[in-house]
């Protein structure tokens, strides 16, 4: 199972990202940097400028950092960055994270 490790403290896990699959997101980022008593992953599909199918997803701690697994639904790009309880943003420098998903089927 491949993992990606990410700029900004993020870890994906198995990628390529699979429709219909579930990825696995590890968060060190500069929220849990400073402190961050909750951290939530706020994510989405589509391009990077007009997401949908928009949900958040309060995010467990552990020994690695935040984590969080979540089912993909979509065939096509998600999209996510991260907020902590107090709203403050962790959004890659204004790219958020990214990552295009596979389709599931074979060429």
């Amino acid at each position: 199972m491949a993992r990606a490790e990410i700029e900004g403290g993020v870890i994906a896990t198995p990628v390529p990202i699979t429709a219909g699959e579930s990825v696995h997101i590890i968060y060190t980022g500069l929220l849990s940097q400073h402190g961050a008593d909750r951290v939530f992953l706020h994510a989405g599909y589509g391009p990077n400028h007009n997401w949908t199918k928009v949900h958040e997803y309060e995010m467990t701690p552990s020994k690695w950092g935040w984590e969080a697994v979540i089912d993909i639904e979509d065939e096509s790009r998600f999209n996510f960055c991260f907020r902590d309880s107090a709203n403050n943003w962790d959004n890659n420098n204004g790219r958020n994270w990214s990552y295009q998903i596979h389709n599931g089927r074979l060429s």
